[in-house]
């Protein structure tokens, strides 16, 4: 018998759930033990993803807890808003261990969840339980979890970059603007028109303007860092590439720090964290430099005529925000070496 960690995958049909898959596959110390799909179950998963012909053999489970019990030890959550929220509280009740990939445990308010996903909240009291899954921040509460919340892509990619600078205390908490963009993987595999070929080659787009749902995410992890409030403005754009997140922020600083002095605060605040790069002076990532990695980039622009900072962020949005993250995070609340199963680097060109 195998003393692998046994793994389930729910939701293994969506882009975060078949990139779960893909990660797991490497992973020395998981096996990987029922693959689910309310939608597709008694299914191949090569029906759907031929690229796993041959390499995931069996069919897809129904949604079973009962099954997930015998079968798992850890269930990965890749579903659409509003099924962990119902789903999950029965599997940590079973003696799971959960890493949900959805937003609804992310927000510990069920009235802010409630007005910014349009569903309703799950329990406040597993809401409580979760452990917000932002490895490089949040690790010593990760390693004690059996339930994580792990990040939004958009969120991972923005609060790498910003957290430090708020943590020191020399951002202008008044003066953040974020200017995010993502490929096209980030809405899903469903069909929708704004992800049709036609509608998004040769285009690029803001949407969500203002009402983007990951907007208090970003929102609760900094007033918690800075232990005040703290408002951002937000705003999404699509762009015709498949993966990749590229966010650039705008901060305003607290007295006079130069761009030498705020790079090595990132340096000493990200040491040994192996998948958060800070760039030299004068370089700045790319989307592509990332791509397939869980790696975070992060660069810095100092602007001495305005005093406001700009901070680009990189990551690949499918591995660092989501399925890699959680990997991640499984690893730390294993006690495990963190880049184990993701110490692979970038795919280039």
């Amino acid at each position: 018998m195998s003393n692998k960690l046994r793994a389930a995958i729910i939701g293994a049909t969506g882009y975060g759930g078949v990139e779960v898959i893909r990660l797991l596959l490497a992973h020395p110390n998981v096996e990987i033990t029922s693959v689910i799909s309310s939608s597709s179950a008694g299914t191949p998963i090569a029906d759907g993803y031929p690229h796993l012909n041959e390499i995931m053999v069996g069919n897809l489970d129904g949604i079973d807890v009962e099954l997930m019990k015998q079968k798992a030890d850890v269930v990965f959550m890749a579903t659409p808003h509003g099924v962990a929220a119902e789903l999950a509280p029965k599997l940590v009740d079973a003696g799971l261990k959960v890493i949900d990939i959805s937003g609804d445990f992310r927000l510990k308010s069920g009235e802010v969840y409630e007005k910014w996903y349009k569903h309703k909240p799950a329990d406040p009291a597993y809401v409580e339980k979760a452990v917000y899954g932002l490895s490089e921040v949040f690790d010593d509460e990760v390693r004690d979890a059996t339930f994580i919340s792990n990040p939004g892509c958009f969120p991972t990619a923005t609060l790498l970059g910003l957290v430090p600078l708020v943590d020191k205390g020399w951002a202008d908490l008044s003066s953040i603007i974020i200017d995010a963009k993502s490929g096209v993987s980030g809405a899903g595999r469903g069909l929708n028109l704004a992800s049709h070929y036609s509608e998004i080659n040769e285009n690029f787009l803001a949407y969500k303007v203002n009402k983007h749902q990951h907007t208090p995410e970003i929102e609760q992890v900094l007033s918690r860092v800075a232990g005040e409030e703290v408002v951002v403005s937000f705003t999404t754009h699509l762009v015709p590439m498949t993966r990749g997140i590229l966010s650039t922020m705008y901060v305003k600083l607290n007295g006079t720090h130069s761009e030498d002095e705020i790079i090595e605060m990132y340096r000493q605040y990200y040491e040994g964290r192996r998948f958060v790069r800070i760039r030299q002076k004068g370089q700045w990532p790319a989307t592509k430099q990332v791509w397939g990695s869980n790696y975070c980039d992060i660069g810095f622009s100092m602007d001495e005529r305005t005093g406001r900072l700009t901070i680009i962020s990189v990551i690949d949005n499918v591995v660092k925000g989501a399925a890699g993250q959680a990997v991640q995070n499984l690893n730390l609340m294993m006690g495990w070496e963190e880049s184990t199963g993701l110490a692979f680097t970038p795919v280039y060109p």
